[in-house]
């Protein structure tokens, strides 16, 4: 007889909780805070997306000023950039959240030491540590 997988356990998150360094590096709770707060990012990107869209289906860029016309390309240009980026953000979400379920997330992509959880809570995204992300960008300084 073939054996069952287990359920994960539901992991409930106490209300107000706010990950901090004193508790234990990317335990239960922690992993899951950071993957509602990923997730709800993620939906707010596709909110944003959506009514990005929504402009640009209902925007005219043909008006009979030369003037008008240029405003509206350079509001679609803007609006076709923003676009992109948070396609590049929603990206880099998904690839956190295939960390958290390879319980990779939180560690330095360079040095393999815990990023810090005031770092993870700013930018969740994060693959780097403060120290490593400094080393990176002296190095781009100088190389330009």
């Amino acid at each position: 007889m073939a054996k069952r997988a287990k359920k994960p356990k539901k992991v409930v998150i106490p209300e107000g909780y706010k990950p901090t360094d004193k508790e234990d590096f990317m335990n239960p709770v922690m992993k899951e805070y950071f993957k509602l707060k990923l997730l709800k990012w993620r939906a707010d990107i596709v909110d944003q997306t959506r009514e990005t869209v929504e402009f640009l289906q209902g925007e005219n860029v043909s008006h009979p000023d030369p003037a008008d016309t240029a405003v509206a390309n350079a509001d679609r240009q803007l609006e076709l950039r923003t676009r992109d980026r948070l396609r590049k953000l929603d990206k880099k979400i998904g690839k956190a959240l295939k960390r958290l379920e390879a319980d990779e997330y939180g560690y330095c992509e360079e040095t393999g030491d815990p990023i810090s959880v005031k770092r993870l809570d700013a930018r969740p995204i994060a693959t780097l540590s403060i120290e490593a992300q400094e080393m990176h960008e002296r190095g781009e300084r100088t190389r330009a």
